[in-house]
């Protein structure tokens, strides 16, 4: 469920912001366009929205400036410290994908950068969740890092073994990276119609509505 890497959240806490500002080069085509694809995500939803994987509030604050309703959900201690005093007004608690109180009415579930913590197994149980507490018509509307295909995947690590990233290597190698045809197969599963659009090298946009 992710709980496996809130203690490199919490060492990371004080630096995330500048991290997706770009100023880390290995990690810079990842978080390339970063304000952007917050944007895409807080563009697609309205109404009552719960937010995973909260971290420092960025996308938090993009969603209060267009009025959604937000709770947002975030296991690591020290990033649900930064996001609070950034947004003092909005509910933000200790959580996942997986386990959060749910409000009455849900419009959409929304996540930056932060979905591929799940396993793939996790990944389908987290849909399948969605589902039941979404109203008709409601979203999931996730921007994270996925490939087209498991090739696609093997060429990304090579080529940030090749550039020296070893730890951006690693991270690909190590963390539950997924692929697109994966995703697709699991949100039809449980009758979502699916897009896909890619915003970086890395992320892609997972715009999806409950049927």
């Amino acid at each position: 469920m992710g709980l496996e890497f809130v203690d490199l959240f919490d060492h990371w806490a004080e630096s995330y912001d500048q991290s997706v500002s770009g100023n880390d080069l290995e990690y810079r085509e990842v978080f390339s366009h970063y304000d952007d694809i917050l944007q895409a995500v807080a563009k697609l939803v309205e109404g009552n929205i719960v937010e995973f994987g909260v971290g420092t509030g960025n996308l938090t604050q993009k969603l209060v400036e267009k009025s959604c309703n937000v709770v947002g959900f975030e296991p690591s201690s020290s990033m649900r410290e930064i996001a609070k005093n950034k947004l003092f007004q909005v509910q933000i608690e200790e959580g996942d994908f997986l386990h959060f109180k749910t409000m009455q009415t849900i419009n959409g579930f929304v996540s930056t950068y932060a979905f591929h913590h799940l396993t793939d197994s996790e990944k389908a149980e987290a849909i399948s969740l969605y589902r039941k507490c979404l109203i008709k018509g409601g979203k999931v509307v996730f921007a994270d890092t996925i490939f087209e295909s498991e090739s696609h995947k093997l060429q990304a690590i090579k080529n940030a073994q090749q550039q020296g990233f070893l730890n951006l290597a690693k991270d690909l190698e190590t963390e539950y990276y997924t692929t697109i045809p994966v995703l697709k197969a699991v949100f039809h599963k449980h009758d979502f119609h699916v897009l896909f659009k890619q915003l970086n090298p890395f992320v892609w946009l997972i715009d999806a509505t409950k049927l």
